[in-house]
């Protein structure tokens, strides 16, 4: 979990925090604006998901709510979290897979809180009230404890994801709203695409292989055919006999 990010930094330089350090100021500069009233109202326009909303609109705001911080929430602890958990992924997993992880988790708990919603109250505990659709998402949290959660599985780091989804099980103990369910989800399919890691790697062989069979008018790559002359060697030529008493290299011997 630190060894190996440590040694990118020291190999890349400033340059490989550029995820993390874009993060920590998309949240310091939406935290300055939301000090005003006009500018709440306009962070909460581009950046503020809930529940009520039409799919298309919260799909479109959920991007931005990754840099949204909750107002209820002392900004520079979650910054701090935030920075961690955006480095070491950035480091470990590269820009695209970081951002493909953060954005995954936030959104699987975004659409998991309007199943609960439109459940409605009562199944055991798992449905929402109307009144729970008008609050704001968790913002950044949820791509913070989704990319720990991710990371620990990855790395296999049990200290890592003990802390990560055993704090996350005890807000929701001690504190039962919506931001504790919706870490729960972040947490559990962090957990799922954890556990796919690496998993699609041999069908995109497959497929890159077939792709290419295909671009080369229906042959096989070349590739491709010595792998399988390596793994299929050919029989030898079989050493020709020679009849008893004749020797084999033909000549007489008088």
């Amino acid at each position: 979990m630190v060894v190996d990010p440590v040694r990118q930094l020291l190999r890349r330089g400033p340059s490989a925090l550029s995820l993390a350090l874009v993060a920590v100021f998309g949240v310091i500069f939406f935290h300055a604006i939301a000090q005003r009233q006009a500018g709440a109202e306009v962070v909460r326009l581009i950046g503020g998901v809930q529940g009520d909303l039409s799919l298309p609109l919260a799909l479109l705001r959920t991007p931005v709510s990754l840099y949204v911080p909750a107002l209820d929430l002392p900004v520079w602890a979650g910054i701090t979290q935030l920075f961690l958990a955006f480095a070491l992924a950035e480091l470990t997993l590269g820009r695209a897979r970081t951002l493909a992880v953060a954005y995954a988790t936030t959104l699987m708990g975004t659409l998991t809180v309007r199943v609960m919603l439109a459940l409605g109250p009562g199944w055991w505990g798992l449905g929402l009230p109307p009144e729970a659709g008008q609050v704001l998402d968790t913002g950044p949290s949820a791509a913070v404890v989704g990319l720990f959660t991710y990371l620990s599985v990855v790395r296999r780091a049990p200290v890592v994801f003990t802390l990560t989804g055993g704090s996350m099980v005890w807000e929701s103990i001690t504190h039962p709203n919506l931001a504790g369910r919706e870490h729960l989800i972040a947490v559990g399919g962090a957990i799922l695409l954890g556990l796919l890691h690496g998993r699609g790697q041999p069908w995109r062989g497959a497929l890159t292989a077939r792709l290419r069979s295909w671009t080369s008018g229906g042959k096989e790559p070349e590739d491709t055919l010595s792998a399988a002359d390596e793994s299929h060697p050919s029989a030898p030529e079989p050493v020709p006999t020679s009849p008893p008493g004749i020797p084999h290299s033909g000549r007489c011997h008088g």
